[in-house]
């Protein structure tokens, strides 16, 4: 094992999910490589990524896994979610539909998740399109309260929103250590366990 993971505290794996054309793909690729593609091509399947963050004066290692939203590929969501500690679901502030499919995925997350209590982060994205909105924000904090679910709205494209809320998913898990200190007792593997202390972001976006 090198120096540097031996400086990593743990291993995360956090899920991006949400209907397709809400920007998941485009949020990853900011976070990850901090640039915005304006092009970038429809998720065939799974996508996954790794990233280190440093939360706390911890490091962590994430592994992202992006998955398509139709559902031509819903045949592979029981072995997505498996083993997750954190989910963000993302939808598109300017498509209403995107919102209302949100209970359908939070009902996904709960039937395939291993544990039924992982982080939960609510992404309302394409904030940079204002004059095009269709749910505002305060439907959008509502609706995470709802649900027990941290909150934030960003945008892929202008950058906002987006590094904080990875940081305070992350940073959410890292401090219920029962989400992922088993792991490093059993070569890795992730064991997701209960939380039960959800919080809307306090650092939420200006429109």
């Amino acid at each position: 094992m090198s120096t540097n993971d031996d400086q990593i505290l743990t291993t995360l794996k956090i899920l991006i999910i949400g209907e397709s054309g809400v920007g998941k793909s485009s949020l990853l690729l900011r976070f990850t490589d901090d640039r915005f593609d304006q092009d970038v091509a429809a998720t065939i399947g799974v996508d996954f990524k790794v990233k280190q963050l440093d939360i706390d004066g911890n490091r962590v290692k994430l592994a992202i896994w992006d998955t398509a939203g139709q559902e031509r590929f819903r045949t592979l969501t029981p072995g997505y979610y498996r083993g997750a500690q954190g989910a963000i679901l993302v939808y598109d502030v300017c498509n209403r539909a995107s919102f209302r499919q949100l209970d359908r995925w939070l009902s996904e997350l709960d039937t395939f998740t291993t544990k039924t209590n992982i982080i939960k982060m609510l992404v309302g994205n394409k904030i940079d399109q204002e004059e095009s909105r269709e749910i505002t924000r305060d439907e959008g904090a509502r609706f995470a309260r709802k649900h027990s679910m941290l909150f934030i709205e960003a945008s892929a494209r202008t950058r906002e929103g987006v590094q904080i809320a990875f940081e305070e998913l992350v940073q959410k898990i890292i401090q219920t250590p029962s989400l992922w200190e088993n792991q490093e007792k059993s070569e890795k593997t992730i064991h997701p366990d209960d939380n039960d202390h959800p919080y809307e972001s306090t650092q939420g976006c200006s429109c």
